[in-house]
């Protein structure tokens, strides 16, 4: 397949598109940080491990928003409509639809989701993928007065229209909600995967629906694709970072180093990491192809000693893989709504934007970049590009490490969604 990643990030779902061995054509993204991180992985210094993506001569290799992209070069992408690309995917961002902060209807990031439309219009691929937050398939602004609402009422959401939209251009389009967790990826993150394919492409072949076809596939293959990963699912947090803790079961401490991170500020620690302590499938599959030297992003949040403390009693005290409840936030006073002492036998919680939304199931601290990385099935050898954090209204304009991440889709799952719609085209 050839697709182009539309809202690419970092590159999660063009990681996990390149391993079915999709030919990458070109990527979109908009922040700097994460397309420094998106060049760095898939343009610059991919090691033979994925494909590079094939740039058009026409199409600088940059940070491009999709307005300016479509405003600057409206002939070249019409032209493609001739040269059939298999696949645009993409994952709008979903700030405005998401359950974890305040939804907002008026959000105009809601809005980006029309420029996939304008793309997808424009450029007419044979299938297309979108990924989102389960938001995008509530209504928003809805009064309580209008009633209750019956399971699967899609009336008045974004993604009802996208679906009408989609619909009226000439693809079969199917939108269910999908766990990560039951691909392997050691985390409970549900989200809205949208998967529609062109009816007229096949029109003289079968009367099949497509995207329905590409769920079942996705589902009837589950086992086998774990299976092929060598994976037992789920994966729990401790089969995905056990080897990244401070200390070893015996609270026997693990070295440490000064880290050394061109893009760090100065008097950073990180682990000094140690290959033999992979001691799961999970682990090892993450490892592979990866030298020590070559792992990133290891450096450790500098806590005080109130804040470690107060971290170890929530890590002892509290119910782990849940979010902390209204009387435990109370307890400890906590103002943030969003915390989940992690549970080391189940699946992480979903990976945010926010990096203290989670704690460490043992060590008295957030998790590092890496190990957010991990949960969310990157490879070590990937590289992050971009400062670690940024805060206040830089929030909504930045993209740093921390929110490249979170906002991924997970490479393994982007694999899995691969292998169905491609087996949803051959067929």
């Amino acid at each position: 397949m050839r697709f182009i990643d539309l809202f690419s990030g970092c590159g999660g779902l063009s990681l996990g598109l390149s391993w079915t061995g999709a030919q990458g054509i070109f990527a979109v993204e908009k922040d700097q940080m994460a397309f420094e991180t998106f060049k760095a992985n898939f343009m610059i210094a991919p090691r033979g491990r994925i494909k590079r993506f094939a740039w058009p001569d026409w199409l600088s290799t940059q940070a491009w928003s999709i307005d300016d992209l479509l405003s600057k070069h409206y002939h070249e992408l019409s032209a493609l409509r001739n040269d059939r690309i298999d696949l645009v995917a993409g994952g709008p961002p979903c700030q405005g639809f998401s359950f974890a902060g305040k939804r907002n209807r008026e959000d105009p990031r809601n809005l980006l989701f029309m420029r996939y439309l304008d793309f997808v219009r424009l450029v007419k691929p044979t299938s297309i993928l979108l990924e989102n937050v389960p938001g995008m398939a509530v209504a928003h602004g809805l009064m309580k007065s209008q009633g209750p609402r019956t399971r699967g009422d899609i009336s008045g959401s974004f993604f009802e229209a996208l679906k009408t939209e989609l619909d009226q251009m000439g693809y079969d389009v199917e939108g269910r909600f999908i766990d990560a967790s039951h691909f392997g990826v050691p985390q409970k993150r549900t989200r809205l995967i949208v998967i529609g394919i062109l009816r007229e492409t096949f029109s003289e072949k079968s009367n099949v629906n497509r995207a329905s076809f590409a769920f079942e596939q996705l589902e009837s293959s589950r086992l086998a694709f774990s299976k092929a990963l060598g994976l037992n699912v789920p994966v729990s947090a401790y089969q995905a970072i056990g080897d990244l803790t401070l200390s070893d079961r015996n609270g026997a401490q693990w070295p440490l180093k000064i880290c050394d991170d061109p893009e760090s500020r100065k008097g950073f620690i990180e682990l000094r990491y140690d290959e033999s302590r992979s001691n799961s499938s999970y682990q090892k599959l993450m490892r592979s192809e990866c030298k020590v030297v070559e792992m990133d992003s290891m450096r450790l949040t500098r806590h005080s000693k109130e804040i470690e403390e107060r971290f170890a009693k929530i890590i002892s005290t509290c119910r782990k893989g849940v979010r902390m409840n209204d009387d435990d936030r109370a307890n400890f006073k906590l103002r943030k709504q969003r915390v989940y002492p992690m549970s080391a036998s189940t699946p992480a919680p979903t990976v945010t934007t926010l990096p203290d939304d989670i704690l460490h199931f043992s060590d008295p601290r957030i998790l590092t970049v890496r190990e957010c990385a991990r949960i969310q099935s990157f490879p070590d050898w990937f590289v992050f590009r971009g400062k670690y954090t940024t805060g206040g209204n830089l929030r909504t304009k930045e993209c740093p490490r921390y929110t490249q991440v979170g906002n991924a889709v997970p490479p393994l799952l982007g694999l899995a969604i691969g292998l169905a719609i491609r087996s949803a085209i051959e067929i």
